[in-house]
């Protein structure tokens, strides 16, 4: 499944490249256009993808990746973003569409940041002078669905032009007290790339382990919807804003 500016799309034959020295796929839209959102779902290649380097992924397969590219504007500068990307009670505020209850719902029912990763010790969001590039923070939240996992988020790269940070799970995630994701099975890393004064580039992917649930398979949908929800956070957009990125 492909969305591209609004437009779904069947067509799954390249897989993502992030802006790591090359010509990025899926390619920037406009910013009228942004983001454009291609998945992939499992298939017999998905079990030997390699992530391209640049990702620190070492890990090969996936279950589902869901690619999300766009343009915006943005005035804050780096420091902006760090404040949103480190406010992590601010989530709660992140809608979504759901597929199954055909709605805006909220996509996170609880989070805050933690001291550490052992998650006994809960503390303000993170300052954008704490997101300094080479560090790791953990948070804790509680998804719709999945429940409550706690989350390790590296800072990659961090300059006034150019922001780079991944996500991982570093719990097993569990539906109903069903594992759904291993530690590390969700996996997110998104580069923010400064194109002039006040236009960003936004490209992120997301991928679920090979290792995931068998239940995770066919919901592609729902993660196109969760991936764009966070893009539209980041980038000041109204996460219900009509109309769904997949509905």
């Amino acid at each position: 499944m492909a969305i591209l500016g609004g437009e779904v799309s069947s067509r799954a034959d390249t897989l993502p490249q992030p802006p790591c020295g090359g010509a990025p796929f899926p390619p920037y839209p406009d910013l009228e256009n942004s983001p454009a959102v291609r998945a992939w779902d499992r298939t017999e290649s998905s079990r030997n993808w390699i992530p391209p380097a640049c990702t620190g992924w070492t890990d090969s397969g996936f279950t589902i990746l869901v690619a999300v590219v766009g343009r915006f504007h943005h005035a804050s500068g780096a420091e902006g973003f760090l404040r949103r990307i480190g406010a992590i009670s601010e989530h709660t505020v992140i809608r979504y569409w759901s597929t199954t209850h055909k709605r805006w719902q909220a996509l996170i029912l609880s989070a805050y940041a933690l001291s550490d990763a052992t998650g006994n010790r809960r503390r303000e969001d993170f300052s954008p002078g704490e997101m300094a590039e080479g560090r790791s923070l953990y948070y804790q939240q509680e998804d719709n669905l999945v429940g409550k996992a706690i989350y390790r988020m590296r800072i990659r790269s961090a300059s006034p032009d150019r922001l780079v940070f991944d996500t991982e799970n570093i719990g097993i995630m569990r539906y109903l007290l069903l594992p759904m994701f291993p530690p590390g099975g969700m996996e997110t890393i998104t580069f923010l790339d400064r194109e002039s004064q006040d236009v960003w580039r936004y490209y992120s992917i997301m991928r679920t382990s090979g290792n995931a649930s068998q239940l995770t398979v066919g919901y592609d949908a729902s993660f196109i919807n969760r991936a764009v929800a966070f893009y539209r956070y980041l980038a000041g957009v109204p996460t219900d804003k009509e109309p769904p990125a997949a509905p």
